[in-house]
C-alpha cells in the first residue's frame, strides 16, 4: 500500500496503518501524529500544566510508540493505546518534576466553621450558556484554576472529570487506591470551585 492511498484511507483501517508504521513508512507515521497529536497535547498540557513541557513530553510519547508497535497487539484502538502512552508520559514528567513535594490543597478549600458549616456563603451558580463557556477568556480562566491545583490534585481530576476514566481506572494509573482516589477527587473538586466562585456564582 502506497503513502498516498494510506493518508486517503480513514483512520479505521488500523491494520494496514499498523503494517506501513511497522515498515518504517514516514507516510504513516505522519498521518499517525497529525490524527492523534492535537486531542492528546490537550490531555498532556492538562497534566503538566505546561505549554512547553506538553510538547516535550508529547514528543516522547510519540517515540516511545514508534519504538513499541511490536508490542501492540490490537486488543484496543490506536487511539486508545496512544492516550494511554501520552498520559503515562505526562505523569512520569510531573512525578521527577514534583518529587520534592505532593503540594498542599489546603488553602484553595473553602473554609468550615467548627460545626462544619461553610464559613462563607456559598452562592448557587448561575446558568452559563454554552457560547460563554466556549469563548476563549472563559476557557482560560477555567484552565487557570485547574494550573492552580497541585498536581496530584490536577492529575486525578482531569484523569477522572475532563478524560472520562473511572475513578477505579484512574487511582490505577496514579498508583493510588481507589478510597484514597476519591478523596483526592473530592478535595480538587471542591478547590476548582471555590476558585471559580466569582467567575460563576450568581
Amino acid at each position: 500500500m502506497t503513502t498516498s492511498t494510506l493518508l486517503d484511507r480513514p483512520l479505521h483501517a488500523e491494520a494496514e496503518l499498523l503494517d506501513a508504521l511497522r515498515a518504517g513508512d514516514d507516510g504513516a507515521f505522519e498521518l499517525l501524529v497529525r490524527e492523534h497529536a492535537p486531542r492528546l497535547l490537550c490531555v498532556v498540557r492538562r497534566i503538566v500544566g505546561s505549554d512547553a513541557d506538553a510538547q516535550d513530553v508529547l514528543q516522547d510519547a510519540f517515540l516511545s510508540a514508534f519504538r513499541h508497535l511490536d508490542g501492540f497487539e490490537g486488543g484496543a484502538r490506536l487511539g486508545t493505546w496512544l492516550h494511554r502512552i501520552a498520559v503515562n508520559a505526562a505523569l512520569m514528567h510531573v512525578r521527577a518534576r514534583d518529587r520534592r513535594k505532593a503540594g498542599s490543597i489546603e488553602d484553595l478549600l473553602p473554609g468550615f466553621d467548627a460545626e462544619g458549616h461553610f464559613e462563607e456563603h456559598v452562592a448557587a451558580w448561575r446558568h452559563v450558556d454554552d457560547d460563554v463557556l466556549c469563548r476563549a477568556e472563559t476557557v482560560g480562566l477555567v484552565r487557570a484554576a485547574i494550573d492552580a491545583l497541585p498536581t496530584n490534585y490536577r492529575t486525578i481530576l482531569v484523569l477522572r472529570d475532563l478524560e472520562g476514566l473511572s475513578t477505579e481506572a484512574a487511582a490505577q494509573r496514579l498508583g493510588i487506591r481507589s478510597d484514597a482516589a476519591k478523596v483526592r477527587l473530592h478535595r480538587a473538586r471542591q478547590a476548582l470551585r471555590a476558585r471559580l466562585d466569582e467567575t460563576f456564582s450568581e
